[in-house]
């Protein structure tokens, strides 16, 4: 910090003696001054300095960029501008990812500056409001962005630019072979875009711990952002649409192989270390697969998302890198809440006279689960407040609580976990009492705790509980926008048909709208298909098993080789969706017959097929 001060002056002198001057980041940034209050610096290994710098416009706001010392900032200038054509080809092709791309310059030898990108922050200060432990966790981002996106609509939009940002993201980070992910060079805006930042390590040179290398998954995708995509822990349709997404975005770029090589290939003599030969290329080619079919290339990308999805490695590199940030950590920096956009004191909201659990409500948005109505009286106002809180931010405010009070101070919190199988509303019933209890005695503690702002901020209103003001809203499914309509039998199934060289090609893609088994649970279906007529059973295919999910993705290319056109339009498809049941039979849970010389076999023939049975009539 006494550096940095000391630096901030010789600046301050400079502006003095200059009056002002262009930032190298762009020619059209006039400056006339720096602001130290907003400067200060990260805990990276370079330390980069965070600047911010007085504006000549009068109407402009302060433009805040980085500079970094010690990091070759050439090679984050050339994978940002691949990133850039990469989006040019998307845009051309008519499709939007939302890609955030900002600028570098390099200034010199090991240094430079990079631009900062307004309302945006790092995923491990998102997670880590979830405690230190919060990357293993799978609602800390969509929390934050309810957080900042209060309305329905506002969400929903930050949703959408979540899902094309986070495919891009995707499919840029794996065909650059961008390494060293992890969650503080990773951000994600409050209007939901994501963007990576920091490309020290580029075409696949991973940071290695002894001879592990640090990235272990393809790419960064993890079941936290899932949890976005899916408004939920379970699969939705929306889900279908981000793996489209990529693959379709991973297909355009593949088209343009070449231009990359080249692109690529003219800096090789240039002195980039990570780019200094033939076999860095390589990467990109391997990365491409040139050589594969659209169809080929999808199925490919699809088992990409699948492993990094289910890779541990990830979230236990980014626990790795929150406690390796902790020691940097001010021991000022208070504790907050997660789910409070602002901060609240007894001075700004006024006291707290008393408060009371009323209810408990059945809730379905962002998750299943049950909510507790509270009621808030402060002195001074006629109406009493009604704030709605689930069981896990009580715990939260409880676990911040401990971290500024010793235990002494503060009530017995309720036991989390709940013995035998009890019945979801039983279990809601008995914790209201509890909470009740735990509150009251919160409020008549020690005044150094039941003054404290995090009490205060607990108990204000958020936005979300002046739109539900003391009622009772009617219970609406978690994924009321992609919902199908009740009563629908068996789903939706997916498919791209086509025939080439004697050869039929069934892509199985996804499918939406399987109905639960029996008792409750989430089926493990699988797709299994055959040619009628077919006597000897010689034409089954089958994909394989998803787990636990009303709405798989599959992506597999199951093929019929040696089929003359003539026999194919004589054949029917029979198509099953079926839950696999151990030792048990499997379960149908749907089929569809599509009669093949009713398709134009010459193009592809890409669509929904309904799903019924032949019990019902509905084949």
């Amino acid at each position: 910090k006494a550096i940095l001060r000391e630096g901030l002056e010789d600046v301050k002198q400079f502006f003095k003696a200059n009056g002002s001057c262009r930032l190298p980041l762009s020619p059209s940034l006039l400056v006339k001054g720096i602001v130290p209050r907003d400067c200060s610096y990260f805990n990276s290994n370079a330390v980069p300095l965070k600047l911010s710098f007085q504006n000549v416009d009068p109407l402009g706001e302060n433009i805040r960029v980085i500079f970094k010392c010690g990091d070759d900032l050439r090679q984050d200038m050339l994978t940002l501008q691949m990133i850039r054509i990469m989006n040019k080809i998307w845009v051309q092709e008519g499709l939007d990812m939302r890609m955030v791309i900002f600028r570098c310059f390099s200034t010199g030898r090991g240094r430079g500056m990079v631009e900062m990108i307004p309302n945006a922050e790092t995923l491990r200060k998102i997670q880590v409001e979830h405690g230190v432990t919060g990357s293993f966790k799978d609602r800390p981002l969509a929390d934050w962005l309810q957080k900042h996106n209060p309305g329905e609509d506002e969400y929903e939009k930050a949703v959408e630019n979540f899902i094309y940002s986070c495919a891009g993201c995707c499919v840029a980070t794996y065909v650059l072979g961008i390494c060293d992910r992890h969650n503080d060079n990773i951000m994600l805006k409050t209007t939901g875009h994501m963007f990576h930042i920091d490309f020290g390590r580029f075409l696949g040179h991973a940071q290695m711990f002894g001879n592990i290398k640090r990235d272990r998954a393809p790419f960064v995708f993890t079941s936290d952002m899932a949890y976005v995509i899916n408004g939920g822990d379970k699969p939705s349709s929306r889900f279908h649409d981000f793996v489209d997404l990529c693959c379709q975005a991973y297909n355009l770029i593949r088209k343009h192989t070449h231009l990359f090589l080249n692109l690529l290939g003219l800096m090789l003599s240039c002195g980039i270390p990570e780019l200094s030969d033939l076999e860095d290329l390589k990467y990109v080619y391997d990365a491409l697969r040139p050589q594969d079919s659209e169809a080929d290339a999808t199925t490919y990308f699809t088992r990409l998302i699948e492993s990094s999805l289910g890779s541990v490695a990830t979230k236990l590199n980014f626990f790795i890198h929150n406690l390796a940030q902790m020691k940097f950590a001010g021991s000022d920096a208070r504790p907050a809440l997660s789910f409070a956009p602002r901060t609240h004191s007894i001075k700004t909201a006024g006291r707290i006279r008393d408060v009371f659990l009323c209810r408990h409500e059945r809730v379905f948005n962002p998750s299943k689960g049950y909510t507790y109505v509270v009621k808030v009286q402060r002195e001074g106002a006629g109406d009493a407040a009604f704030v709605q809180r689930t069981f896990e931010e009580f715990q939260e405010l409880h676990n911040k609580l401990r971290l500024v009070f010793p235990s002494s101070l503060l009530p017995s919190f309720p036991s989390r976990f709940v013995i035998g199988r009890s019945r979801g509303e039983a279990v809601a019933e008995r914790r209201k009492d509890e909470l009740n209890g735990y509150i009251w005695h919160l409020i008549h503690a020690a005044p150094e705790v039941a003054e404290c702002d995090l009490v205060y901020t607990f108990f204000h209103p958020l936005p979300r509980d002046e739109k539900a003001a003391g009622t009772n809203p009617a219970p609406k499914p978690a994924d009321a926008t992609w919902a199908r309509p009740v009563g629908k039998v068996g789903g939706e199934v997916k498919l791209s048909i086509s025939y080439k060289n004697n050869k039929l090609f069934i892509m199985v893609m996804h499918i939406r709208g399987l109905q639960p088994l029996q008792d409750g649970t989430d089926p493990d279906p699988y797709v299994k298909t055959y040619l009628l007529p077919d006597p000897q059973k010689t034409t089954k295919r089958k994909t394989k098993v998803a787990r636990k999910t009303c709405n798989p993705t599959y992506n597999e290319m199951l093929v019929y080789d040696g089929v003359p056109k003539g026999d194919v339009q004589q054949r029917e498809l029979r198509l099953s969706v079926l839950s696999e049941e151990g030792f048990w039979e499997n379960i149908l849970l749907g089929e569809v017959a599509i009669r093949l010389r009713e398709l134009d076999l010459a193009r592809d023939n890409a669509g929904w097929f309904a799903l019924g049975s032949r019990a019902h009539g509905t084949l």
